[in-house]
């Protein structure tokens, strides 16, 4: 729903923006008195009250700047984003976790916090990364932090199915070859 033209040779104005303009000129009208928000909040700053603002020194307050790391760990909590953002952090560096040379032969293929499933690329590389999952758990709680990973589960190359092609047989085929 709109409204005729605000000024002669405009187009039509949406009724949202004449309602946000109406609302800024009633504000424009009424007396603008600032309002200290500090240890005693609300205290209205009149023409003869004026309250001098506490400063907290040297001591830690509220009104100090934040860490952006602090503060990105409270908009990730409040956001719940933590799974999705670990799910990441354990994608995108996944060669830089584990170093070049595990990276090169295993690759993450699925990671559902906590556990992780590492496809690796030879029967060797599995077992390899077998003897090697208490030391790879323990540099993943150092480089994501506690519970993120929880368990490594290592699975071999995939094989290939000799089900499909010219030369396999329906059914179960041949039964009779060894005996």
């Amino acid at each position: 729903m709109t409204h005729p033209p605000a000024e002669p040779g405009n187009a039509e104005v949406p009724l949202a923006e004449l309602e946000a303009l109406d609302r800024v000129r009633r504000m424009a009208e009424t007396e603008f008195r600032p309002v200290y928000r500090g240890p005693d909040r609300n205290i209205a700053l009149g023409a003869g009250t004026a309250v001098e603002p506490v400063y907290s020194g040297s001591r830690d307050d509220p009104r100090d700047p934040q860490l952006l790391g602090a503060s990105m760990d409270l908009v990730k909590k409040s956001h719940g984003w933590g799974t999705s953002l670990d799910v990441g952090s354990v994608i995108g560096r996944w060669s830089e976790l584990v170093g070049e040379d595990v990276a090169a032969h295993c690759t993450c293929e699925k990671f559902e916090p906590p556990v992780l499933v590492v496809r690796a690329s030879s029967t060797t590389w599995a077992t390899q990364l077998r003897i090697m999952q208490v030391a790879l758990l323990d540099r993943l709680e150092r480089e994501l932090g506690s519970r993120v990973v929880e368990t490594l589960e290592i699975l071999g190359p995939i094989q290939k199915s000799w089900k499909k092609g010219r030369r396999s047989v329906g059914g179960r085929g041949p039964r009779d070859t060894y005996g």
